[in-house]
């Protein structure tokens, strides 16, 4: 009896530290709930009950009601319930916060509101790109990076890729593997290049790196990693995909490496692989993830990509001897996860399966996957946008039937190289995923994301992507943007109504991978297809926009769109010109030729002044970034100089990639490149783009004193070219 009794007491001890246990869990959960939205809307965040809900079969939910001005929120898990917060803000207080401002003119009591049990039908919600690392943040300090999470949060993000600090954690295992720092500290390039370094493009370019760069991005990135957890976000960290330093490829002759190409680079900037049968795979693998863990903790999910738009040299004709290689490289890369952390997941980029669907065939992807185990692998099919618009093929989901029995993730990506113009098919996103959803075909689907090369754009796009994530059916556009306008201006009058009707039927109809004016490529670029739409619908619905100015300039997120879209409008009443200026040129009438010269570029510098006074538009922004990162003036120097690069000339056949629409690179890049291609010194350019990307860059244009009516004015004065 007295046994039975200890028993007893064993039982409901062990029972009360459980539950203590997870009492203090779910208060640490809602304190980090509560302490994001004091970064939103401040101390009115302590007027709102937060209570963590279970899960609906494995799926998170959230409930909302507010009822005589008291609000509660319920979610099962901090992002439930931001994205829960998120959802009343927009719909029930008619207000925003994002990435170019905020409209929060929010009421004294909470509006009374109901949303009962939404449901996400996805396990997971993933966000960002590996090269967003480059187009978007290499540079951030942890000010914005904390911005950022919190704004994923709000959308319901739980799986965000993280793989900052990788080259820290990559230099302690090749000094593990026998190299020297400066053997290694070679490999690298310069931050914004990284993420091309990360999957095997390239290395060396604009580098190296210092020794206060590793120590911080090792430091900022327990910061990610610590508040990603904190909010209950599971990230994506990076794991070894093959790719060595030569000084080590150097150091094995007796190994017979790839040598891969990509990019239009020089060969000495292209990767090495190991291949898949040596034992340094494994063992390199294995350190990559224990010393991960040693830094940052445990975790479960490992990114590796080891053909990212890259072919494998392999004989033409030997067919089964590919299918060898790649059962091989698929083996290796798992096995050299699971042997640091044996419960790890690879995740893997499906990009290049579509991209590069010729080499990509089903017994091609099938071999690849053939010996991992179906539940330690996630394959995110990243471009589910760019089939229809870029490929002219197939979904890839469609094409490889679900994945093969892989758990995978539907995904889009809406953005390359951090491009500015207004893009985008909106429609398509409203109902893609739903219908993969409920396809008889879709296997094993367990969440939906997108992966923007470049965030800080078109976020009517990201609004609508995030709100996808917690849907199992289509979108009704028509109701959605009218909340969606309401939250971001106040209102939505007759002529906004008209004015994003024809939107959604222009511009964000329609999706390209590089949309670029010809003047930002000085000419015409023949080897992909630039287009922005410039349609009279669309430039009439840039007037629309610009009339509903007197009753909704007090919105921050008014103004700052029209200065946005008055800018493109201009902008592109430039482009016509300039093209006249091109054909006159070829046509050897030089003075005709210079006439329209001077009025797109009178054009572009109101343009550039419009836009200074936008919050995200801006050299001025990316470049102090950039030069507060370095530590030493020479360092200060090196970092700007591969920031304005990466925008510009980028390397190899990128030149012109990201094209940016932004203030400062207008006046002091694009305009003095189109003045010295209509000169003597044509022949000069590509010696005046190095020499503008390595000198010192200062802001010297004066924002107009009121935008709004300027750019009224603007649009009125150009209307008629």
């Amino acid at each position: 009896m007295k046994n039975f009794a200890l028993k007893c007491l064993s039982v409901i001890a062990a029972f009360i530290l459980c539950f203590c246990c997870n009492s203090s869990y779910a208060a640490e959960q809602i304190t980090s709930v509560k302490q994001l939205l004091q970064r939103q809307i401040g101390e009115k965040a302590n007027e709102i009950n937060y209570q963590l809900i279970e899960s609906s079969n494995g799926k998170e939910v959230f409930e909302i009601e507010a009822k005589q001005g008291t609000l509660t929120l319920k979610g099962s898990s901090p992002v439930a319930l931001c994205y829960a917060f998120h959802t009343y803000l927009r719909e029930a207080c008619h207000a925003m916060k994002t990435w170019s401002g905020k409209h929060l003119a929010l009421p004294e009591r909470w509006p009374d509101y109901v949303l009962k049990n939404q449901v996400t039908p996805y396990e997971y919600r993933y966000f960002l790109n590996v090269c967003t690392f480059g187009y978007t943040t290499p540079y951030w300090d942890w000010a914005r990076w904390e911005k950022e999470i919190d704004w994923m949060a709000l959308r319901g993000v739980n799986m965000p890729l993280a793989t900052v600090a990788s080259e820290a954690i990559a230099e302690r295992v090749w000094l593990r593997m026998g190299l020297t720092k400066k053997e290694i500290r070679e490999f690298f390039t310069a931050p914004a290049h990284l993420p091309w370094h990360r999957m095997g493009n390239l290395n060396k370019w604009d580098g190296p790196l210092s020794d206060e760069w590793q120590e911080d991005q090792i430091k900022m990135q327990h910061l990610i990693i610590n508040r990603m957890r904190q909010l209950g976000m599971e990230p994506i960290a990076p794991a070894f995909a093959g790719f060595v330093p030569m000084a080590f490829a150097q150091q094995h002759p007796d190994i017979k490496f790839k040598h891969l190409k990509w990019g239009g680079f020089d060969e000495k900037y292209n990767a090495y692989v190991l291949p898949p049968d040596s034992p340094f795979f494994e063992e390199i693998g294995k350190l990559f993830i224990e010393e991960w863990e040693k830094e940052f903790g445990k975790n479960k999910f490992y990114l590796s990509d080891s053909f990212n738009e890259m072919e494998l040299p392999i004989e033409k004709n030997d067919v089964e001897g590919k299918y060898k290689l790649l059962a091989q490289y698929g083996e290796s890369i798992y096995r050299s996860i699971a042997a640091g952390n044996p419960d790890a997941v690879w995740v893997t980029q499906g990009w290049t399966f579509g991209y590069q669907h010729s080499f990509w065939d089903k017994k091609s992807l099938q071999a690849l996957l053939s010996k991992v185990p179906d539940d330690k692998m996630i394959i995110v099919d990243l471009g589910n946008d760019y089939p229809k618009w870029v490929w002219k093929t197939e979904q890839t989901w469609k094409v490889h039937d679900g994945f093969y029995g892989k758990k995978w993730i539907f995904s889009y990506v809406p953005n390359f190289g951090g491009k500015t113009a207004l893009t985008g098919d909106m429609q398509m996103y409203a109902f893609s995923s739903a219908e993969a959803l409920h396809s008889s075909s879709c296997g094993n689907l367990i969440g939906f994301g997108s992966a923007p090369e470049g965030l800080e754009n078109n976020e009517v796009i990201y609004e609508l992507l995030a709100d996808m994530g917690w849907r199992s059916q289509a979108i009704d556009l028509d109701k959605w943007l009218e909340s969606y306008c309401k939250a971001r201006y106040g209102a939505y009058p007759d002529a906004m109504k008209q004015a994003w009707s024809l939107l959604r039927n222009t511009a964000y109809s329609s999706l390209y991978s590089y949309p670029r004016f010809t003047w930002q490529t000085v000419t015409p670029d023949k080897r992909r297809v630039s287009k922005i739409d410039t349609s009279d619908d669309f430039m009439h619905a840039v007037e629309l926009f610009l009339s509903c100015a007197d009753n909704l300039k007090k919105s921050e997120l008014y103004v700052n769109d029209a200065i946005e879209l008055s800018a493109f409008y201009v902008a592109a009443k430039a482009d016509k010109l300039y093209n006249k200026a091109l054909k006159e040129d070829a046509s050897g009438h030089a003075a005709t030729a210079q006439k329209y010269l001077q009025q797109t570029i009178d054009l572009l510098l109101k343009t550039d002044r419009l836009l200074v006074s936008h919050p995200v538009y801006r050299l001025e922004e990316w470049v102090k970034l950039a030069r507060n990162k370095g530590t030493t003036t020479a360092e200060k120097n090196a970092f700007e100089a591969n920031s304005k690069r990466l925008i510009t000339t980028w390397g190899g056949f990128q030149e012109d990639y990201a094209a940016r629409f932004w203030s400062g690179l207008i006046k002091d890049y694009y305009i003095p490149r189109l003045k010295l291609y209509f000169s003597k010194g044509r022949n000069g350019i590509d010696r005046w783009e190095e020499k503008w990307i390595n000198t010192p860059w200062h802001n010297t244009t004066k924002p107009y004193e009121n935008p709004v009516n300027s750019a009224i004015g603007l649009v009125q004065q150009v209307k008629d070219i």
